[in-house]
């Protein structure tokens, strides 16, 4: 009989995989943003819930998307004060999640959603801004 549950799974795997191996750099970051903002709404859910696996699994895999996707991405070298500031805004985060996960802080994990989301926009409006740049 078939799983649709493990049908949709699967879809759902191979859609980001086909996703993932088509983007260009630019659209890759911004999958890792929208992949952390999506794990910490679930990690909220499941801190409303009581749900302690859920909220911990949650949480765990947005620091791994900040630290081992974002972090590790930057290029503090040649991005300068820049790419130090983010550095350090992504290490600040990983300290709070860490923080949020250890005292069922919902406020934390907001905070560092607000966060993501306001580098989210300004990473989506670069291309638009250098397309105009360029036009202008």
């Amino acid at each position: 009989m078939f799983n649709r549950m493990r049908g949709a799974n699967a879809y759902s795997q191979v859609s980001l995989e086909t996703a993932v191996q088509s983007a260009d750099p630019h659209q890759l970051i911004l999958m890792l943003y929208d992949g952390a903002l999506m794990a910490l709404a679930q990690a909220v859910v499941a801190m409303e819930q009581k749900d302690i696996p859920k909220r911990a699994q949650s949480i765990s895999r947005a620091i791994a998307i900040i630290h081992d996707g974002l972090h590790a991405s930057l290029d503090v070298e040649s991005g300068g004060e820049l790419g130090e500031r983010l550095a350090a805004l992504y290490d600040y985060m990983v300290e709070r999640l860490t923080q949020a996960n250890a005292t069922n802080n919902a406020a934390a994990v907001q905070e560092v959603s607000g966060l993501l989301r306001t580098l989210r926009e300004a990473w989506a409006e670069m291309p638009r801004q250098q397309a105009a740049a360029a036009a202008g």
